[in-house]
This record gives structure tokens, sequence and C-alpha cells, in this order.
């Protein structure tokens, strides 16, 4: 089991702020593209934004950064500062 947290926009967006993935994958971009199937809102939020942030167990990310049973994955939306 893989835990996805949703945080912001994305959670609005998406409609839920947390859910457990059953099953194997290798990276992110594999959960992520698992998720994108779900329909034009998931590809668009998840799979096609450049400037979506991740954290894997609480640590800066990336699409290629590997997943394990048990890991917690965190999407954000981009965040701006002034």
């Amino acid at each position: 089991m893989i835990d996805v947290l949703y945080f912001a926009s994305l959670r609005e967006k998406l409609g839920t702020d947390q859910e457990q993935m059953d099953g194997q994958f290798e990276t992110v971009q594999a959960l992520i593209v698992k998720l994108s199937e779900r329909g034009d809102d998931w590809a668009a939020e998840l799979n096609d934004n450049a400037q979506l942030q991740i954290a894997v167990n609480q640590s800066i990310a990336s699409r290629e950064t590997s997943l394990k049973a048990g890991d917690e994955v965190a999407f954000f939306p981009p965040v701006t500062g002034g």
C-alpha cells in the first residue's frame, strides 16, 4: 500500500485529501500514470502539471523517485512567495 495525500487546490479539484493505493509502483511517475487514468482532471492536475510539487516520506521528491510499500506520497500545487 502507498499512502497518497493531496494538498491545497489539488484536494479541492480532485475531491479527496488522502487515499491508499494498492499495488506496486516503481516510481512516483508510475503512480501518477495510474491516478491519471481516472479522467481528465486527474491527468491535468498530476500528469500534465510540470509545476507539481512532490514529497515522499516528507522529503522533497521528483517523478523519478523510487517507491516501496508503506511509502507516503504527497502532492502539492506550486507554491509562490512574495
